[in-house]
């Protein structure tokens, strides 16, 4: 649209336009914002040597059984979550279907700390076991998954880089990279950690013949260095820019972050008011950027007996209610059992709030007149909101088509603010 110049005259307006034009260039390139691609509610961390192509069926089985030993999803759901037995009900048949099709949306094999020090001989072998799993696997697979190797400080450092470079290599040497490989670099003490990253994936690329971008990764958030540099600022903001493009999520580290601060261990947890103060520093970092946000897991697990498993439920789904509402739209799940509370906390998140959200989307698409006058920057939120409920299983097509009055293309277009791909 142009703008015809008033009493500031064309001139002067072009040097405007003119000196503000890196600006603007830099803004573009720097904060993209979201570009549409699905983001896993969960990440599933195994150690290495526990990983077999069928491990996620076999975490969706347990989950069931574990649910059924325990008077099934209904009466967990009122439990935990449901606040009406038919809503008990419904989000029962959501999640024992999702338990069945896809347990596990994101996982990720571990070679860090939930797999320690082995010999190399013992590790390399690991991870060719890996690979071939993930290659049995096949389509069973999680839509995402990957590794995360050691991390990049002096005394793991090659052993780190070796691991990835056998991870990497033997999944290019037997076929495509999978279309959701995740890599995870943790305990990230610097930005130059962050830019190593970035030269190792360009280098791995380039033996491999991969598309320029093809490596991306995620930045575990777990040291007071990523949130606090010497000079006051905040790192991890820093980082994200650092990685070119390739940094695709900031995990909040929970328990290697709070023993750095010195917090006692009965005291660490995701709710502790100093992991709320780095997952904010977090998300202000990734504000507009496109990278996507996780919360830790929380190492109290649903296992002994019947009041200890209800006790980890609770707990559970409570904590991921919480990150919900505070913008982290991931977590980590540590125990099949966690599956249960993992999936009936985020459906009845996303269906508790569907009512209310799809009313005020189509007022606003429609131009309704409402006691809430939404402006565009809300609408995008609501559809947004919306959308990920639509993703994750938690609400259908046809629902969010019939409420909205809109058809779910446009509940996208809404939510990322841009036209629809061709």
């Amino acid at each position: 649209m142009s703008v015809q110049p008033g009493r500031l005259g064309a001139a002067f307006l072009a040097e405007v336009e003119a000196a503000l034009a890196p600006a603007d260039a830099l803004l573009a390139e720097r904060y993209p914002g979201d570009d549409g691609s699905r983001q896993p509610i969960h990440t599933v961390y195994v150690p290495a040597d526990r990983y077999s192509a069928d491990l996620a069926r076999e975490w969706g089985r347990t989950a069931l059984d574990t649910a059924a030993e325990h008077g099934g999803l209904d009466a967990i759901a009122r439990a935990t979550v449901a606040r009406t037995d038919s809503t008990a009900t419904e989000l029962a048949a959501l999640v024992e279907a999702k338990l069945h099709t896809e347990p596990v949306e994101d996982l990720r094999v571990d070679f860090e700390d939930g797999y320690g020090v082995r010999s190399d001989d013992e590790e390399d072998a690991a991870v060719a076991a890996a690979v071939a799993a993930i290659r049995e696997a096949g389509d069973t697979s999680p839509p995402f998954i990957g590794i995360r190797f050691k991390c990049f400080e002096s005394d793991v450092r090659a052993r780190g880089l070796r691991t990835l470079d056998l991870f990497i290599s033997g999944l290019a040497d037997t076929g495509d990279l999978p279309a959701g490989l995740t890599l995870t670099l943790p305990k990230v003490t610097s930005t130059d950690q962050v830019t190593a990253m970035v030269t190792v994936a360009r280098e791995l690329e380039r033996i491999h013949a991969l598309p320029d971008g093809r490596i991306g990764f995620e930045i575990q958030v777990e040291t007071p260095q990523s949130v606090m540099g010497v000079d006051g600022s905040a790192p991890v903001a820093k980082m994200i820019h650092a990685g070119e493009g390739r940094v695709t999520a900031l995990h909040y580290g929970t328990y290697d972050y709070s023993a750095s601060l010195g917090i006692a261990a009965a005291y660490q947890s995701m709710e502790h008011p100093a992991a709320d103060h780095a997952k904010a520093v977090m998300q202000l970092a990734a504000a507009g950027t496109g990278v996507r946000l996780s919360d830790g897991s929380t190492n109290i697990l649903p296992v002994g007996d019947r009041e200890a498993v209800e006790a980890g439920w609770a707990l559970h789904s409570r904590l991921v209610r919480r990150h919900l509402e505070r913008g982290f739209y991931q977590g980590w799940d540590l125990h099949p059992a966690q599956l249960v509370t993992r999936f009936l906390a985020t459906y009845a998140f996303y269906r508790d709030g569907f009512d209310s959200a799809a009313e005020r989307l189509r007022n606003y698409a429609h131009q309704i007149s409402s006691s809430v006058l939404d402006e565009p920057a809300t609408a995008r939120a609501l559809a947004g909101f919306i959308r990920r409920g639509e993703v994750c299983g938690a609400l259908t097509v046809d629902e969010v088509e019939t409420a909205t009055d809109l058809p779910i293309a446009k509940v996208r277009e809404l939510a990322l603010h841009r036209p629809p791909a061709a």
